[in-house]
């Protein structure tokens, strides 16, 4: 492997991967299709199909430094889970939130766990070339704009009902805010937030979260499977299911981000190994730098996503990834 992956190689790959693995672009497709789009050497070094691809077990890697990111971003989040985790087994009961949320977590990544294991090296054999990723970015893209359309209809449906008929409300107590601000105080102190505040709030999000149930959870994490095809996006499936599910945007990639932590850590745990043998000769160094830059992107990418997706859609993503998609086909096609 000497000599076969460059540092300006593995620092591109390296951001490119943790950036696009959490953005809803397919982090695989986009490592596929970059080389194929640079040619010369690029496309000679960087080949995910060959058998025992030295470039596969890199870019794999590089998920442990992604997950490392998630893991630093939601800290406050994993430990509040794994503490529900602990009390559900202490006491035998899952009853709050947190414990919830564990299990659901656990359980949703059953299903893409025995599918990696089982599906990975075919998929990748057969369908990890430019042509497929192409094809399936392109059908990425569609299915995040049809996991739009089909929330946007059924809030449309929703808010044609007939509301209920609230009862009235009781009388304000001695200083308190103004009715039906949803804030307000009982001599100084807060007796309610607003519905912003409440969206964005993490632990509002995940108390939605675990309400939904868990064939509803189940469903979601098992969306990750189509991920294991190149150019199909873990995120963006996932979102897309949640929103099928009725979830909010925020609350979709927020649910995504965590089901993705210990998917996206337990393939790269498995890919170490190789880079620490045959494979990972002369480009120890090239695989720090590219894990470097794939953490500074993953983080980044968090950052923005959760910010992004408490007002904004999947649409953009679902039209970049159709316009990139059918863009490399034909230029992959003309070649």
């Amino acid at each position: 492997m000497s000599g076969h992956l460059t540092y300006p190689e593995a620092i591109v790959i390296g951001a490119l991967q943790g950036v696009t693995e959490l953005f809803p672009v397919s982090s695989l497709g986009h490592s596929v299709l970059l080389p194929a789009w640079l040619g010369g050497r690029w496309a000679q070094d960087l080949n995910v199909s060959t058998p025992e691809s030295p470039y596969l077990a890199f870019i794999v890697g590089l998920h442990v430094a992604t997950a490392a990111a998630l893991l630093v971003f939601f800290w406050r989040d994993w430990v509040r889970i794994i503490t529900g985790f602990y009390t559900s087994l202490r006491y035998r009961r899952i009853r709050t939130t947190d414990e919830r949320l564990a299990w659901m977590i656990i359980i949703a990544t059953i299903p893409v766990g025995i599918a990696g294991l089982a599906l990975e090296h075919v998929f990748r054999t057969v369908l990890g070339r430019p042509i497929p990723a192409a094809v399936f970015l392109t059908l990425n893209g569609l299915v995040l704009y049809g996991a739009e359309r089909l929330r946007r209809r059924a809030a449309a449906a929703s808010a044609t009902r007939p509301a209920p008929v609230a009862a009235a409300p009781a009388a304000a107590h001695p200083g308190a805010g103004a009715a039906g601000s949803g804030a307000g105080t009982v001599y100084g102190r807060p007796v309610a937030r607003s519905v912003a505040e409440e969206e964005n709030d993490p632990a509002g999000s995940d108390a939605r979260i675990a309400k939904s149930g868990f064939i509803a959870t189940t469903l979601i994490g098992a969306a990750q499977i189509l991920a294991l095809l190149p150019g199909i996006s873990r995120s963006g499936v996932t979102m897309a299911a949640g929103l099928l599910r009725g979830f909010s945007h925020e609350d979709s990639a927020r649910f995504a981000f965590l089901l993705a932590t210990p998917v996206i850590f337990a393939a790269g745990m498995l890919k170490v190994p190789d880079l620490f043998g045959p494979l990972g000769n002369g480009i120890h160094g090239q695989v720090l730098v590219g894990s470097l830059a794939s953490f500074v992107g993953a983080y980044l990418a968090v950052r923005f996503l959760t910010r992004y997706f408490q007002t904004r859609t999947l649409t953009p993503f679902a039209i970049y990834c159709t316009v990139a998609g059918l863009a490399s086909l034909v230029f992959l096609g003309l070649r």
